[in-house]
């Protein structure tokens, strides 16, 4: 088995996301409005019937509460995987902690970033897992 193949069966759903992605940039080049790839993003989805929802609400969870304030991602793909573009020069920590915050405040676990903007697109997964999570985990090794 090649790596390629190896991780596709690790996360297929992203690999998916990354494909469309990869598509998108092949075709439209960096230089264009964030919008523009959004939009081109969205076709690619749905040709390749990737479920998706654009500016996806996402509910800010606080101490099992929903708090009235709301994050909106670019995209919620496969119900699961929290997807936020850019078209910048680069990526920042900026970026990178925005997609960790909504993660966080939402309790998703996959987060991906992409940038359309650059000569190559850049992409970057994020997975969350919440503390409560780890403690448990931490528990069960200890006993």
């Amino acid at each position: 088995m090649n790596a390629d193949s190896n991780r596709t069966d690790r996360d297929p759903k992203t690999y998916a996301i990354i494909g469309a992605a990869m598509e998108v940039h092949r075709e439209l080049g960096h230089g264009f409005l964030e919008a523009v790839y959004q939009e081109a993003l969205a076709v690619e989805f749905a040709e390749r019937g990737i479920p998706f929802q654009r500016e996806a609400e996402l509910r800010v969870r606080y101490k099992g509460r929903i708090l009235a304030c709301k994050y909106r991602a670019d995209f919620l793909c496969f119900d699961s995987v929290v997807v936020e573009t850019k078209a910048t020069a680069a990526l920042t920590t900026h970026d990178e902690a925005q997609l960790i915050n909504e993660l966080k405040a939402t309790e998703f676990i996959v987060g991906l970033l992409i940038n359309f903007g650059a000569p190559s697109l850049e992409y970057k997964r994020r997975i969350f897992t919440p503390r409560q999570h780890l403690r448990k985990s931490v528990q069960s090794a200890d006993t």
